[in-house]
């Protein structure tokens, strides 16, 4: 609910916030009560994405090399959310490339490490106020207790264990697709009046004009991913398995986001267009929510693999 109220404004202002990095929830997912004491009052970003792995994780190239006491990591991630701002890197790096995705471990890396290179800041189409910063990991060398989690390579588990943490992020980033959508659907209910367009709840919508039942569709839509999202957020609450709801809240709240910005900056005809109105930059927010913690395709293929009984590999 908190993180719906702060995107009503700015979905980059909550993203550029210490303590409110999606590493943040990565390491609450599987970090040991010792990481959590070391660890859990930092801010942390989350690096998975590379330049030949984004919706596929399990194709990540980055690898990490246990050296006596020390994981030696090497590769590259892109789009790091406020990676150049947080304290904490969570890298996804791989154990042994060979066994696949089993082998697939997240590890806390320090920002001002030597072996962590920021190689630039991206310049983006929404959330201008969070940083988002690609960087190259050369030899970079953490502790070993930096890997969050268990280090055992277990085939049959694939990489469920990293793969928790989306368990806990999606929700959060439905609920930011929720705030940055209530924030438009206002601002253009407030221009329909204005208009002399009023909403009327006690009638039916085919019996209003056109723009009156094009509003009540899109608010319909708000409502149902508010619905999926308590749900997903509720059972990560209280530690209930939740990897179906999460996705099926992260697909249709950021589904929702993008289309109900959009129709709002078309309803609104050139006020919708105009900057001082703030609907055409709502817009622009919304896209990445549907994009990162998992694109709506890979979100509806894991629902349909939950639904099916089927695994990865038989359902592609």
């Amino acid at each position: 609910l908190g993180i719906i109220e702060l995107c009503w404004g700015d979905v980059g202002l909550l993203l550029s916030m210490p303590g409110q990095g999606l590493g943040n929830s990565a390491i609450a997912s599987v970090a040991t009560d010792e990481q959590m004491k070391l660890y859990g009052g930092k801010w942390a970003a989350m690096a998975i994405t590379e330049p030949e792995a984004g919706s596929d994780s399990a194709a990540i190239r980055t690898t990490a090399e246990l050296d006596g006491d020390e994981y030696v990591l090497n590769g590259e991630k892109i789009f790091v959310t406020s990676g150049d701002r947080a304290d904490l890197i969570v890298v996804w790096a791989s154990l042994d490339r060979s066994v696949g995705r089993a082998a697939i471990k997240s590890f806390i890396v320090e920002r001002d490490n030597p072996g962590l290179k920021l190689d630039r800041l991206e310049h983006k189409l929404g959330i201008r106020a969070s940083d988002t910063a690609n960087f190259t990991l050369q030899d970079c060398r953490v502790p070993k207790d930096a890997l969050l989690g268990s280090p055992d390579v277990d085939v049959k588990k694939g990489f469920a264990g990293v793969m928790k943490t989306f368990d806990n992020t999606r929700p959060l980033v439905a609920g930011m697709a929720l705030g940055v959508t209530r924030a438009a659907l206002e601002e253009t209910r407030r221009q329909l009046q204005a208009a002399g367009v009023e909403i009327d709840y006690d009638s039916p919508a085919l019996s209003q004009p056109a723009a009156a039942a094009r509003y009540l569709e899109m608010e319909a839509d708000y409502e149902a991913a508010l619905m999926l999202t308590m749900q997903a957020a509720w059972m990560a609450d209280n530690k209930k398995p939740n990897s179906l709801e999460a996705s099926m809240a992260k697909a249709k709240a950021g589904r929702v986001g993008v289309d109900v910005t959009l129709g709002c900056v078309e309803l609104c005809g050139s006020i919708g267009l105009g900057e001082y109105e703030l609907l055409e930059k709502w817009s622009r927010d919304a896209k990445i929510l549907d994009i990162f913690e998992g694109t709506q395709q890979i979100q509806l293929l894991i629902v349909a693999r939950q639904l099916l009984g089927k695994t990865s590999a038989e359902l592609k």
